[in-house]
């Protein structure tokens, strides 16, 4: 399964998943240090993050300018502005409320319900608009991760929010729908992902900068120095490093293999609230954890069961 225009065993892109997944895991730690040092928001949090990564991403995709199929740069102008803006919208929406519900509720618990809910509302969403059938397993998934919102709701006070829990659902519907766009849009085939990536960060920054600015663009700190230092690690690795490593490997490994590998993500920041931040471990924020890592587990290999019997109708 070689990428013939990328050159990428899907070994190196296993590995490029598991670095981008345990990197993005590390950017609602980095985001609370930058709570507890400065004033700075969620949402001039998020500009920084996606303006930096814009500038990096842009570097990257002009230095490799990867070969890209006659295809890939053909179409309507019109269609393709109109599918950066609205992936642009989908990652500010889904970058914003997620460090949004990390202030108000905590890393873990905004972590686990927004990455967590996010491939659920894809399956049901790729049912809906894509006609791509759920199954029985799917359905036993969604079951059980409603059933670990419901166990994290009943958490205590001082750990769970439920203003915290609606808006990493508001953040995992944003990402849900610029997935499930990207992939009907991607059907053609006709897509540049490091033009899109580039694109979509524009966009995204253009869009966060009035509200950032509204907010506070300049943290007022006395550690300015180490809130500058988070800045540049969430832009750097978790944002330009992760996404161009995610983007480079989803072209050649399974996207149930690449749903499994991304579970990493909110395992390593549940690792990081507890041993790095000192959030507390309650039974029910574990039990709602592992209920809803079990139900996401649940659909990807739902998936690659359908993508194998697929192949074998094929064959």
């Amino acid at each position: 399964m070689p990428n013939t225009d990328l050159g990428l065993p899907v070994g190196r892109g296993l590995l490029y998943l598991t670095v981008a997944g345990v990197a993005w895991g590390t950017a609602g730690a980095a985001a609370s240090l930058v709570y507890r040092t400065s004033d700075l928001g969620p949402l001039a949090l998020s500009f920084w993050r996606c303006a930096a990564g814009f500038v990096l991403l842009l570097a990257v995709h002009r230095v490799r300018r990867p070969r890209v199929r006659p295809a890939a740069v053909s179409g309507p102008l019109r269609r393709k502005v109109l599918r950066t803006v609205t992936t642009g919208l989908g990652l500010a929406v889904f970058q914003t409320a997620y460090f949004a519900a990390v202030e108000v509720t905590g890393l873990a618990v905004a972590t686990v319900v927004a990455l967590g809910a996010g491939p659920v509302l894809v399956a049901l969403g790729a049912r809906l608009t894509l006609g791509e059938r759920l199954g029985a397993g799917g359905a036993v998934a969604v079951g059980g991760a409603l059933t670990g919102l419901a166990v994290l709701s009943l958490g205590p006070a001082a750990t769970v929010r439920p203003s915290g829990v609606l808006l990493a659902l508001v953040s995992a519907a944003g990402g849900s729908a610029m997935t499930l766009l990207t992939r009907r849009w991607g059907r053609d085939g006709a897509t540049d992902a490091s033009a899109t990536a580039v694109g979509t960060f524009a966009v995204t920054s253009l869009c966060l900068l009035p509200f950032a600015l509204a907010e506070g663009l300049l943290p007022h700190t006395a550690q300015l120095g180490r809130v500058l230092w988070l800045l540049g690690y969430i832009a750097t690795v978790p944002t330009a490093l992760a996404y161009a490593l995610y983007f480079a490997a989803a072209a050649v490994v399974r996207s149930a293999t690449v749903s499994v590998i991304m579970l990493l993500e909110p395992v390593s920041a549940a690792v990081l609230a507890v041993v790095l931040l000192g959030e507390p471990l309650t039974p029910t924020t574990l039990a709602g954890t592992l209920l809803m890592l079990t139900s996401v587990a649940g659909l990807a290999v739902s998936e690659a069961r359908g993508a194998t019997t697929d192949e074998h109708a094929l064959a």
